[in-house]
């Protein structure tokens, strides 16, 4: 492979960095670390707001009826664009920001081992631009109409024509928060792929960079590659709303279909774009805590690749009730399940990874693990919708929900608890509490099967999603019961979070002393201090000598062996 290009930006003097003051350092930083946190922090707060929206639209569910006195439930508008907000904040306000930007900044300068990313400055400014895109959202729910309802995948009509809904100027709103989150991604995906490409080590070859790093790089590569059609479909969509126009609107010739195959041309791949940094994670701490060199790195690589190219060939499995060719059904009917082979690949090579470690049971493990079991039942589950007869019954049922939160939550939230346990030391210099860890992983991993198992039945009932009031259907009020018991899980699931929020603050200024490489884990960030300094590596940019997963090998006492360490 070609070698490394040393590490040389022209914002920044390797080993020379003045001492910033308060704005500069935390609110105008150039720093990926700083970036990162930042990314980290509003992503925390989004997925807040997206948990209480949850829990509110639950509650309705559970116990329905405007004149039930105490339980503030919410008017059906309410309850849509609760729905509606929900889904897009933790997809494209959470997922995206906390597994990409957030672990993408901090990570990939580290695990390169170089100073900051190329172009620090963009780097900024793509995070400015994600915090607007995030006000701009919010702000959605204070204007006339309130915010949009219709569902977070925008298809029109209701999104495109106000006599179809009271929330005109709200649908503007959420399509322009997208429009902006996105320019934000497209700014940091500049970033991860330069830096990763021409900012290593030296003697770091591409078969040497961890994998978290490229599955980051293959993530900002597809989210570019597919962008471009929403990104023309989000523009035609605000001219239907706002010039008259009527790209989408079938009174006047207008083709809505045409918006869910931009969409959703986008829209798998986007499954992608969240799923690979999730496993990238994974890989990282199930080599660790079992001490065992990963399985495969090569074939895992090319798989992540040709998972990549085949996502782009599956968007029309969305489209199977909607009038599509049956023959084209049939063809992205294939497409569909031939994908689930490299996943499954991937996820059988981790598993073939834990085979004969020594596996350790940190908190960290348990998360990685409870990704496997949770993301393996999704993708499982999806073999159902991908195949169009059943589709056709299973379509816009809670199986569907059920499913897509079997592959969604071990994404968005369990991989990144994975990795924000794992690398909180290096982060912040300190531990955090095991015990309490391990307390909210049980609290957390337990009530959320207890939530979405239960709605796979609901599925196969025949309960349809996105309604306000199911006591209104004889046929499925008799299964009130089971979304009483889905909510309560919720609730205990909710609550919680709370242990991860207490341990996550205190542990930044209470927890116990960190050292720089507290797991004794190989790859190049272990290197520098914990918390690491305004350029990474006070001591000089370090050397790479060999691959990140060089755990237990027999020819050395420690069962470690950190790339930067000379033969």
């Amino acid at each position: 492979m070609a070698e490394s290009i040393p590490a040389s930006h022209g914002d920044h003097e390797v080993g020379h960095h003045e001492e910033q003051g308060f704005v500069s350092k935390y609110l105008l930083s150039t720093d990926h670390k700083v970036i990162a946190m930042q990314y980290m922090f509003t992503g925390m707060a989004m997925a807040v707001i997206g948990g209480f929206f949850a829990y509110a639209f639950r509650m309705q569910l559970a116990f329905p009826g405007m004149d039930v006195p105490g339980w503030g439930l919410v008017t059906p508008n309410d309850y849509n664009a609760l729905v509606t907000n929900h889904g897009a904040i933790m997809i494209f306000w959470v997922a995206m920001p906390v597994l990409i930007a957030a672990f993408g900044n901090y990570l990939i300068p580290l695990m390169v081992g170089c100073d900051d990313m190329v172009f620090p400055r963009l780097n900024r400014l793509s995070y400015q631009i994600f915090l607007l895109s995030a006000i701009v959202l919010m702000a959605s729910f204070f204007v006339y109409g309130g915010a949009f309802g219709g569902a977070w995948t925008m298809y029109p009509p209701l999104s495109a024509k106000a006599e179809y809904s009271l929330t005109q100027l709200g649908s503007t709103i959420f399509v322009l928060a997208v429009a902006l989150e996105f320019v934000a991604f497209l700014m940091g995906g500049i970033n991860f792929i330069t830096t990763a490409m021409n900012s290593r080590a030296p003697g770091m070859k591409l078969y040497d960079v961890p994998m978290v790093v490229w599955m980051i790089v293959v993530a900002s590569i597809l989210f570019m590659a597919s962008v471009g059609p929403l990104i023309a479909g989000a523009i035609m969509l605000l001219f239907d709303q706002n010039l008259g126009t009527a790209f989408f609107d079938p009174d006047r010739a207008g083709d809505p279909i045409l918006w869910q195959h931009l969409f959703w041309f986008f829209g798998h791949p986007e499954v992608y774009v969240v799923l690979l940094p999730a496993t990238g994670i994974v890989a990282e701490v199930i080599t660790t805590f079992s001490r065992k060199k990963l399985l495969a790195y090569r074939t895992i690589l090319y798989t992540v690749f040709g998972t990549g190219v085949l996502s782009f060939t599956v968007w029309a499995h969305h489209q199977f009730v909607a009038g599509i060719d049956p023959r084209m059904a049939h063809v992205f009917t294939v497409t569909t399940l031939l994908i689930s082979v490299p996943i499954a690949e991937m996820m059988f090579v981790y598993i073939g990874t834990l085979y004969g470690g020594s596996i350790q049971y940190t908190t960290p493990m348990l998360w990685a693990l409870g990704f496997l079991v949770t993301f393996l039942i999704g993708g499982v589950t999806g073999i159902f919708l991908g195949a169009s007869g059943a589709d056709i019954y299973f379509h816009d049922t809670y199986f569907v929900l059920a499913h897509f939160h079997y592959t969604f939550f071990p994404i968005a939230i369990i991989g990144t608890f994975a990795g924000v346990t794992y690398w909180f030391p290096k982060m912040f210099g300190r531990m955090m509490n095991e015990t309490l860890g391990k307390i909210h992983f049980w609290g957390t991993f337990i009530p959320f099967n207890a939530i979405f198992l239960p709605l796979f039945y609901l599925g196969v009932a025949g309960q349809h999603r996105r309604i306000y009031d199911y006591s209104a259907f004889p046929e499925l009020a008799q299964y009130q019961d089971i979304r009483v018991f889905a909510t309560s899980a919720l609730l205990v699931m909710l609550a919680f979070q709370v242990v991860f929020l207490w341990n996550f603050f205190h542990s930044m200024f209470r927890g116990e002393k960190a050292g720089a490489n507290p797991w004794k884990a190989n790859s190049l960030e272990w290197a520098a201090p914990s918390p690491p300094p305004h350029g990474n590596f006070p001591d000089g940019l370090p050397e790479c000598h060999r691959g990140p997963y060089e755990f237990s090998h027999p020819d050395r006492e420690e069962d470690y062996w950190p790339q930067n360490q000379p033969a």
